[in-house]
């Protein structure tokens, strides 16, 4: 984003955030990333580095430890992240969807027993909604939670849990019956990690990521009453403060990759030379790297729109631009990251340029946390307002 540009779009205070996080993540930057993501070690430095500074926790609200900001701001913390080589897909989860949440909807004994952790780095929590038998469609989670006296039993499955090796506890998507129309709906629910009956596995991956994905079986957990957040019968509401959060998180950290990947690939073509010019003088080189960029600052655009209607409370909105964001992000991420490997040639694909690794990330954001595909069908539904195709 050009100096003008960013002046007239952020506070002095997202540019003041936006240079500190990036001079925080050029001291670690790709190398020591993917050192510890090879190894299937947390990025533990960066992390515990960026809790202390208060990046983690920028979002939450002070009266808890946090920065009392927006997810615009924690927005800025994960591309700025991504950008030095450092893309922590927990801050999509801990801060942003679980944090987020619980601020929004948990009772205060929650918010003291969790928010100041969360916002400084000592506590981690991960979320869990995707089921093996119900993929996108959320309205077919099979999870349950059925009330034993004054305590819940959670029963179910989940798979493509990120971080639970390294995370204090889980939030928990399940379904409650209710007791008017016996219809399951939607809550949520806070569970330790060490919970007699919460077991977990991990998944094998090719993701060149620090966290971890995991399968969890869930065996009639006993729950005290207040592992629930929220209400239980708020249902869509709670989950959605939780869902558009990460797809703008999710947007953030597509654009991080984006612009690290453009980054290596602009200056491997202004100084790489071959015959009698570098090669990002050849137009079939500089046309494309160019399309790339206009795509990412398209995205970021969008990106921003969507922390904006956030930040304000306008959750109709925010969710539109929050996937579109997702879905022009993911798509910029995959366009941008393939022509840096098409730039470097050889070396593209080398660990030395570390360019390779970002060719599976960049597919998080076209599928997750939910696909282009259903994306373009909320757009088509709910935008165009044509007939729902599913």
């Amino acid at each position: 984003m050009s100096a003008i540009g960013s002046q007239l779009l952020e506070t002095p205070e997202r540019r003041a955030l936006r240079g500190a996080v990036a001079a925080l993540g050029a001291r670690f930057g790709s190398a020591y990333y993917l050192a510890r993501a090879r190894a299937h070690e947390p990025a533990e430095e960066l992390w515990s580095e960026a809790g202390k500074a208060g990046y983690l926790g920028v979002n939450l609200p002070a009266e808890y430890g946090g920065g009392g900001g927006g997810i615009g701001d924690l927005a800025i913390v994960l591309e700025e992240l991504g950008t030095a080589g450092c893309p922590l897909l927990l801050l999509i989860v801990s801060p942003a969807i679980c944090g987020t949440v619980i601020a929004r909807y948990g009772t205060e004994e929650q918010k003291r027993h969790w928010l100041p952790g969360l916002a400084d780095g000592s506590r981690r929590m991960a979320f869990g909604i995707t089921e093996p038998d119900a993929g996108s469609n959320s309205h077919r989670i099979s999870t349950v939670a059925r009330r034993d006296g004054v305590d819940w039993l959670l029963t179910g499955r989940k798979v493509f849990v990120s971080g639970i090796d390294h995370c204090d506890a889980v939030l928990f998507v399940a379904r409650t019956e209710d007791a008017r129309t016996g219809r399951l709906k939607p809550a949520l629910f806070v569970v330790p990690r060490d919970t007699p009956g919460f077991e977990y596995r991990p998944i094998a991956m090719e993701l060149v990521a620090p966290e971890r994905q995991f399968q969890v079986f869930l065996d009639d957990v006993r729950l005290p009453a207040d592992a629930l957040v929220g209400d239980e019968d708020a249902g869509l509401l709670q989950l959605f403060a939780g869902l558009n959060a990460e797809r703008i998180m999710t947007a953030a950290f597509s654009l991080g990759l984006a612009r690290q990947a453009l980054g290596k690939a602009v200056e491997y073509a202004r100084t790489r030379t071959v015959w009698s010019t570098p090669i990002g003088a050849h137009q079939g080189l500089a046309h494309p790297l160019a399309q790339c960029a206009v795509e990412i600052e398209l995205a970021r655009l969008m990106t921003q729109k969507a922390a904006l209607l956030y930040d304000a409370g306008e959750d109709a909105a925010a969710g539109e631009a929050a996937n579109m964001a997702k879905y022009a992000a993911g798509e910029a991420a995959a366009r941008t990251v393939d022509q840096a490997v098409q730039t470097l040639g050889g070396n593209g694909l080398t660990q030395e340029y570390g360019l390779a690794a970002l060719l599976a990330a960049t597919r998080v954001g076209r599928v997750a946390p939910v696909s282009r595909e259903m994306v373009l069908n909320y757009v088509a539904q709910h935008t165009l307002g044509l007939p729902r195709s599913y």
